[in-house]
């Protein structure tokens, strides 16, 4: 009999990662969702195979709870899919110091504390893994009037992580890629309008929660796919439109 195999989510409580907690359970994962404020979310119905863990990633305390929580639940940490991230733009001389620490803290420390217990667990499963972050074609990519600089650092850090990762782990059968979504029907975006939203993309298109819940899912089960960076930007990432 297989063991049921546990994915951990971070930003789970509402957008891209409610939908993803939501599909994981459904496909007969065990999931452990971690955001701010997740057990006060209203957006997955309570299920045994699921645990919800309330605190900041770029808190390391929280990343400790969120791998014990995993282990004592459910056993095995299987998969984890680094959706939590924040995004804000502002022309580059206007950033802040404590702009950055607030999008480090977030996108990149919060990679590394959660990552690494991920990691150091599947290793001593023996059986891999598979670890899925969410980055945006912003990175190599930029758009003009579209100021947002230091958050591409930080982001780009994480494409940058990943890529290495892939090659450090991949004898270990521990497997690293990313999804860049473009536009997303999320809250994110619930004040920006739509007809601004689809100028961003060459297919002139805002994707559905549903389809980056599709190609992370895909990643996180794809057994020869590590170190890809996988674009669902309605063609963003081509260049000029």
């Amino acid at each position: 009999m297989q063991t049921r195999k546990t994915v951990v989510i971070t930003g789970a409580s509402q957008g891209i990662g409610a939908g993803l907690v939501n599909a994981f359970v459904d496909r007969g994962y065990n999931v452990v969702a971690t955001s701010r404020q997740v057990s006060a979310s209203d957006a997955f119905r309570a299920s045994s195979q699921l645990a919800l863990v309330d605190g900041d990633i770029g808190d390391p305390e929280t990343a400790t709870k969120v791998a014990e929580t995993a282990m004592d639940r459910f056993g095995t940490i299987d998969a984890l899919v680094n959706n939590a991230g924040i995004f804000f733009t502002k022309p580059f001389l206007d950033y802040t110091v404590a702009d950055f620490k607030r999008l480090s803290s977030t996108n990149l420390e919060g990679f590394i504390h959660l990552t690494q217990l991920v990691v150091k667990q599947m290793l001593a499963q023996k059986s891999g893994g598979s670890i899925v972050s969410i980055t945006t074609p912003l990175i190599d990519h930029p758009i003009a009037g579209l100021t947002a600089s230091v958050p591409m650092m930080t982001k780009g850090g994480v494409d940058a992580i990943s890529k290495n990762l892939a090659m450090e782990y991949a004898r270990d059968g521990i497997r690293v890629n990313t999804v860049a979504p473009g536009v997303v029907d999320t809250p994110l975006h619930r004040d920006n309008p739509k007809e601004f939203l689809r100028t961003l993309s060459p297919m002139a298109s805002i994707s559905n929660v549903q389809e980056i819940v599709d190609a992370v899912v895909f990643l996180i089960e794809a057994p020869h796919v590590t170190g890809e960076v996988l674009h669902v930007d309605g063609g963003a990432h081509l260049g000029k439109w």
